[in-house]
């Protein structure tokens, strides 16, 4: 796995061992999901929930985005995350917590311009996850859910409503906008 473009482009990133810690996404995915998002990460504040290896964020930060949060509740997936965070040079940049990602959106002081939520898909915690999200994101602010192409979300979810699917695969990643009140 490595970051594809920007800043750190081509750096390798590791990632926590098992496959039951982190299912990192794909190129063709992470290649779909910024370049829907591409005229917007200049200067975004972003948060990279269920993070595994810090992939999202990181490509995120080599692309512009001003800041990035980490969570994930697997010391071995923070473990992996800083490492790959101070490999690419990111470090003044970052902050990560080594919490569970419900429990940190429900203290969150911080808001977000974009988001990635990318749980294992077996816990199925997107429908629970996504209300919440939607109370630390900026009005305007962009969601990304990556799930198994055979799991239905809502069409909203708290301020959040969905404006686009896309399919990989087996793999099917929605994108949310929180509506500007």
């Amino acid at each position: 796995m490595r970051v594809i473009t920007g800043t750190a482009k081509g750096k390798r990133l590791v990632t926590p061992e098992g496959k039951d810690i982190t299912r990192p996404t794909g190129d063709k995915v992470k290649e779909g999901i910024f370049s829907s998002i591409q005229f917007i990460l200049e200067g975004a504040d972003v948060l990279d929930l269920f993070a595994g290896s810090g992939q999202l964020g990181i490509e995120a930060l080599s692309r512009g985005a001003k800041t990035a949060v980490f969570v994930d509740k697997a010391k071995e997936a923070q473990k992996c995350i800083s490492e790959n965070i101070k490999n690419c040079g990111f470090a003044d940049r970052s902050r990560v917590k080594t919490m569970d990602a419900l429990l940190y959106l429900s203290s969150a002081m911080e808001r977000f311009d974009i988001a990635f939520l990318d749980p294992p898909y077996a816990e199925e915690q997107l429908p629970v996850a996504l209300p919440a999200v939607s109370k630390v994101m900026r009005p305007g602010g962009m969601v990304f859910c990556e799930t198994a192409k055979n799991i239905d979300l809502p069409e909203t979810a708290g301020e959040l409503v969905k404006v686009k699917e896309y399919r990989y695969g087996r793999t099917k990643v929605l994108a949310y906008r929180r509506e500007e009140n």
